[in-house]
């Protein structure tokens, strides 16, 4: 059984932080294996699906606009909209998918937790897509635990808790109707953790990402690994002949 309290927010960020990551993960739609961030989530229709029906209000902050002011920005753009239930059930659904282990953190130790409010509460169009269907895979997961287990979701040991979520892990296609638009809408957040997670420092290490280090001396520029690639596709987009031209 997971304590809700103890995932209260236990390793929050300061809005700073958050918001950095948060525009990380909207300049990063091309890193591998992430789904993009302009991705939308996909929808279920029919009555094969208990996806539960839910008012969400919109929200109407201006967000950052066209022209930010730069030289006294706004301490904070919008307010964070997540509940302290909805954030407990986050961050076992975060600490599920990407734990802790080895001595390396998890998504929930750099605050990829923070990193998804400050995204659901975002007001433009994508975020508000996300926010929709996040919010009701939260209640989704409640209610399910309850017609299995008559328990919610928090209240179930971890075993039961993986069984659960393993019905909608992966886009099977043998996949039950009714779980379709749960399973879509779990891969939409795993994808956004997974981008919190690989744009913080620990992620970045963990890929081996060497960026913004100084090198001392000069430049010893690329391996010779590396230029064999870029040779060998200029050659297959037909630019060999204006490769390093100056």
């Amino acid at each position: 059984m997971t304590d809700p309290k103890a995932l209260s927010n236990p390793h929050g960020l300061s809005r700073r932080q958050s918001l950095k990551l948060f525009g990380m993960m909207l300049a990063s739609a091309a890193v591998p294996a992430i789904t993009g961030c302009a991705a939308s989530t996909p929808q279920v229709s029919g009555s094969a699906s208990d996806w539960p029906t839910l008012k969400i209000e919109p929200i109407s902050v201006a967000g950052y606009g066209q022209d930010p002011n730069l030289i006294m920005p706004p301490p904070s753009p919008w307010p964070k909209t997540l509940t302290t239930e909805q954030i407990a059930r986050l961050s076992r659904l975060t600490d599920i998918l990407v734990p802790a282990q080895n001595g390396q953190p998890g998504a929930l130790q750099i605050g990829a937790v923070d990193v998804i409010d400050e995204w659901v509460s975002a007001p433009y169009g994508q975020q508000q897509r996300d926010r929709d269907g996040i919010l009701r895979l939260l209640i989704w997961l409640d209610d399910e635990s309850g017609r299995r287990y008559s328990q919610p979701f928090l209240m179930l040991s971890e075993a039961q808790q993986l069984v659960l979520l393993d019905d909608i892990a992966y886009d099977r296609d043998n996949i039950d109707a009714r779980l379709q638009q749960p399973a879509a809408v779990f891969n939409r957040l795993r994808s956004l953790v997974l981008a919190a997670y690989f744009c913080s420092e620990a992620g970045s290490r963990e890929i081996g990402y060497q960026g913004n280090v100084p090198i001392s001396g000069d430049y010893p520029g690329p391996t010779p690994e590396a230029m064999a690639h870029l040779d060998d596709v200029l050659d297959e987009l037909g630019l060999s002949d204006y490769a390093y031209q100056q």
